[in-house]
């Protein structure tokens, strides 16, 4: 089976910089290493990048590639081929370990970080959510310790560097293996991956640098939020560490249902119950809207799933961009319980109207049926 061309294994262009190749490499590099892929055939993959890389990472291997395909890759490490490698030639390979069991970049632990982010769920009717409110909360979240200023020191003192891990907030440990150096680097458990040990602590914070409150804040509830959405309050999450801006506060909208509309997306959709008098004869009538009531004039000859669109009357944009509007759908209510005058007036509208209307529906219905038998429809 013919090798696959270098470049194409890495997926790289052949004009691609020495940085590119390499970063390519890590990822694949880590896509197929048999310790952590599931995916098949994944060995015979990843020896097949490791080769590539091997090559194309290496100025004068690249050259002689480039012009000699891979029978420059056979002729042997004497004849100006690529021969075997070792861990130093196979540029950093003991890196890709660093990052499969706990290496990679190391972070100082010192450094300012933002705080956590935290999420509240509000409950809203559905006029709350159709027209917004301004509102008050209340969530618990962590402060920074007023004591010590979140140093976790007690007053006077200050936090000394971990002599375990000089600060870093790791410990490294370091081991030769057949495919290079490997180093394991863990959190220090001194520490507590802190870099610094509190001996005075502070008696407030118990030496975390943080309280637990409870903290009032001012929501604005926008017009128009539907269930589901959330608003952003920034700078209202868990304080940030080392001098870090805070984290933000995400405030998740729960809509309730209602009893008549139902909302869908900008627009509200309802039901319109209608008698068979209404319906035939036709009516003026005042409908609800979230907005107030309207008149609607329903046409003589209404029929049950006829549609109705009251425009502007819908919710508004949550990002202001327009108006929804009411959707009304119209159902003729059959009665169940009729008099015996009831009766006889519909027994002899049925006599003077001669089933001409019915006949007819009628005749449509079964012709329907007929085509959708025969295949026709």
């Amino acid at each position: 089976m013919s090798k696959r061309d270098y470049y194409e294994v890495l997926g790289v262009s052949k004009d691609a910089s020495k940085d590119d190749i390499k970063k390519a490499y890590r990822k694949l590099a880590r896509k197929y290493h048999p310790d952590v892929s599931k995916e098949e055939n994944a060995s015979e993959k990843f020896k097949e990048v490791k080769e590539a890389y091997e090559v194309l990472s290496d100025q004068q291997k690249r050259a002689q590639y480039d012009q000699f395909g891979h029978a420059g890759a056979n002729g042997g490490a004497g004849q100006g081929g690529f021969g075997g490698f070792g861990a130093e030639d196979f540029g950093g390979f003991g890196d890709i370990f660093d990052m499969f069991f706990g290496g990679g970049r190391r972070r100082d632990p010192n450094a300012p970080r933002q705080g956590a982010d935290l999420q509240y769920t509000m409950d809203l009717t559905f006029e709350e959510a159709i027209f917004g409110k301004e509102t008050d909360i209340q969530i618990p979240k962590e402060e920074t310790c007023d004591t010590c200023n979140g140093t976790g020191a007690k007053a006077g003192s200050h936090p000394e560097t971990c002599s375990h891990c000089n600060g870093s907030g790791q410990l490294n440990q370091e081991q030769n293996t057949p495919f290079g150096r490997v180093v394991n680097r863990r959190v220090c458990h001194y520490c507590e991956g802190t870099g610094k040990i509190i001996k005075d602590k502070c008696r407030t914070c118990g030496g975390s640098g943080k309280v637990k409150t409870h903290k009032k804040i001012h929501i604005s509830i926008p017009a128009g939020i539907d269930n589901g959405q959330q608003i952003r309050v920034a700078g209202h999450g868990e304080p940030g560490v080392n001098g870090g801006p805070a984290g933000d506060l995400f405030v998740v909208a729960r809509v309730q249902s209602h009893e008549f509309f139902e909302r869908d997306g900008d627009d509200i959709r309802c039901e319109l119950p209608l008698t068979f008098a209404q319906a035939a004869l036709g009516d003026e009538l005042e409908v609800p809207t979230v907005h107030g009531k309207v008149k609607l004039k329903v046409p003589a000859g209404t029929q049950t799933g006829t549609y109705f669109r009251l425009r502007g009357k819908g919710a508004p944009n949550v990002h202001g961009r327009g108006q929804g509007d009411q959707h009304i759908k119209v159902r003729v209510i059959t009665p169940k319980n009729l008099s015996d005058r009831q009766k006889e007036l519909l027994r002899e509208f049925n006599e003077i109207s001669g089933n001409e209307a019915t006949d007819e529906q009628q005749d449509n219905i079964f012709q329907r049926m007929k085509r959708a038998f025969k295949g026709e429809a």
